[in-house]
Formats: structure tokens, C-alpha cells, sequence
């Protein structure tokens, strides 16, 4: 399996441990992870014009525009070395992002293999990002409610675990209800291409992620 042409779009709520899944897909099938966050992340490292630009937009807390983020995408797209072999976590993140993605992908030749939704109620997604802490030290996430971190799964101090700043009840209710309000239209879309596999996302990771593989797996590249 490890040479799969395939390009991978996973959909699913905040807290629905996309992040995760996609960590596994990209081990396992050799793929590379798309994500915007870190995409303009990089981009910010580079001290461009366009990185200032992102900078400040950020910074007032307003959403990059998708001109920008649709430029980074295309730069991926071009680039032979990830050619039919990505996964996109938390892109397109509304309808005309999505139907952009297509006609990049169509100007590079690729398309879209399958789409992937994790899907979680709102009190499973409450929990898991209230109780999430992250260790600044080695980057491990860890659950109050659900993966504690112990001496056995853990060897750093434990004065190293830490929530990010956004894990709080209102910011969770806002982040659940946009992503619902921008990301059904985008389900839609993919429905009607029948690319769209709903996925039990309130399930153990394990069996997520064997459900996940099977549908790779049986996808004819």
C-alpha cells in the first residue's frame, strides 16, 4: 500500500481528532499532510512581503483571505513530489475553496480520491478539547478525560502539559457552530461527486483509523 496515488481531503469537528487520523494515514500510505495552519505557519517563517501581510491578518485575529490560501495550495500542487499524494486537514474550509481546489487540481492533473468526515457530537467535542493538554516539551497530546498522561506514556515533567489558550467553553460553542454552518455545504459538494465517506468519529482511535484504511485500500488509483 505504500505507493497509493491518492489525494485525501478529512473533514471533521474540532476536537473530532482529525490531527491524529491524519498522522496515521501519512505514516502508513506515504502521504504528505496539507494543513493551512501550518502552511501559513511556514509562510510566516519565510519574512516575505506575502508572510507580513499573513502576519498582520492573524494577528487581528480575522481569517486569511482565500486568495492567499489558495496561492500556498497551488504552490503544493505544482510540486511533483507530493503529485497524488495528500491529505487535506482542515482545507477547503468553505464552498469556494473547495470548488477552487478542484480547478487546481484539474490545472495539475490530480483529483480528489476521497473524502473522509469524522463525525462527533458537540458534548464528545467539548470534552475532548477542554481535557486536552499538550506537552511544550516533546509535542505528545494527552486527555484528562480520556488519555492521561502517566509516567508509563509520558517521561517528561509533567509542569510541561499545558491547554492552548483557545480550549475554552465559548471559543468550542463559536468553532463547532462555524464549522457546521461553513463545512455542510462543502459535504454537499463532495456528495454529489460520491467521493463523501461518513465516518463514526465517536468511535475508539483504533477502529477510526481501520475503517479509514479500508477505504484507502479499496479505492482503485
Amino acid at each position: 500500500l505504500a505507493d497509493n496515488k491518492v489525494n485525501i481531503i478529512l473533514f471533521g469537528p474540532p476536537g473530532a481528532g482529525k490531527g491524529t487520523q491524519a498522522d496515521n494515514i501519512v505514516q502508513n500510505f506515504n502521504l504528505y499532510k496539507v494543513s493551512t495552519g501550518d502552511l501559513l505557519r511556514n509562510e510566516i517563517k519565510n519574512d516575505t512581503k506575502l508572510s507580513n501581510k499573513i502576519k498582520s491578518i492573524i494577528e487581528n485575529g480575522s481569517l486569511v483571505p482565500d486568495d492567499i490560501i489558495n496561492s500556498l495550495i497551488a504552490k503544493i500542487l505544482s510540486d511533483k513530489k507530493f503529485y497524488n499524494r495528500l491529505i487535506f486537514d482542515g482545507y477547503p474550509r468553505n464552498l469556494s475553496q473547495a470548488k477552487n481546489l478542484n480547478l487546481l487540481l484539474k490545472q495539475f492533473n490530480q483529483k480528489v480520491s476521497c473524502v473522509l468526515c469524522l463525525n462527533v457530537d458537540k458534548e464528545s467535542v467539548s470534552k475532548r478539547i477542554l481535557g486536552r493538554q499538550i506537552c511544550s516539551n516533546c509535542g505528545l497530546i494527552f486527555n484528562k478525560y480520556f488519555k492521561l498522561a502517566t509516567n508509563k506514556n509520558h517521561t517528561c515533567d509533567p509542569k510541561f502539559l499545558s491547554k492552548r489558550s483557545d480550549d475554552n467553553e465559548k471559543t468550542i460553542k463559536n468553532r463547532f457552530q462555524t464549522y457546521q454552518d461553513m463545512t455542510l455545504p462543502i459535504l454537499d459538494f463532495y456528495k454529489n461527486q460520491d467521493l463523501l465517506y461518513q465516518i463514526n468519529g465517536m468511535a475508539k482511535i483504533d477502529d477510526i483509523y481501520e475503517e479509514i484504511r479500508g477505504i484507502i485500500a479499496s479505492i482503485e488509483t
